[in-house]
């Protein structure tokens, strides 16, 4: 006997927001939830492995933000007798709130569109 149809995700869509600059710098959600979390542990290792992610290439990601904006967002400094650690910059921080704001003002100005799209998908349960 046939298993059961999986039922489909019934998750409402959402709205993600990425900025792609003529450059090729790009910021998204994934940047700013690796800056969220260097605000909370004080680590760019420990936002990494946080989000399941290399410690290289959360130092990537950084270098990359860093050189994305006329100041650094984040700063860091190595191990040693004092312990190292990473923090956002004031710049960081205002990068990280407009971001935010940014990605609230899509949320809201758009849930009455993404509601009727919702809507118009239907049940797909029965395979179309």
């Amino acid at each position: 006997m046939a298993e059961p149809a999986t039922p489909p995700d019934t998750a409402p869509p959402r709205i993600r927001i990425r900025l792609d600059y003529g450059d090729g710098a790009v910021m998204g959600p994934g940047k700013a939830e690796l800056m969220e979390g260097i605000a909370r542990t004080g680590s760019i290792a420990a936002a990494g492995r946080a989000m399941g992610m290399s410690y290289k290439r959360a130092w990537q990601l950084v270098e990359a933000m860093n050189a994305m904006f006329s100041q650094p967002l984040v700063l860091s400094s190595r191990g040693g007798a004092k312990g190292g650690g990473a923090h956002l910059t004031e710049t960081g921080e205002t990068v990280l709130a407009a971001f935010r704001a940014l990605e609230e003002a899509a949320r809201q100005a758009g849930a009455p569109a993404l509601a009727q799209l919702d809507a118009l998908r239907g049940d797909m349960s029965d395979g179309k």
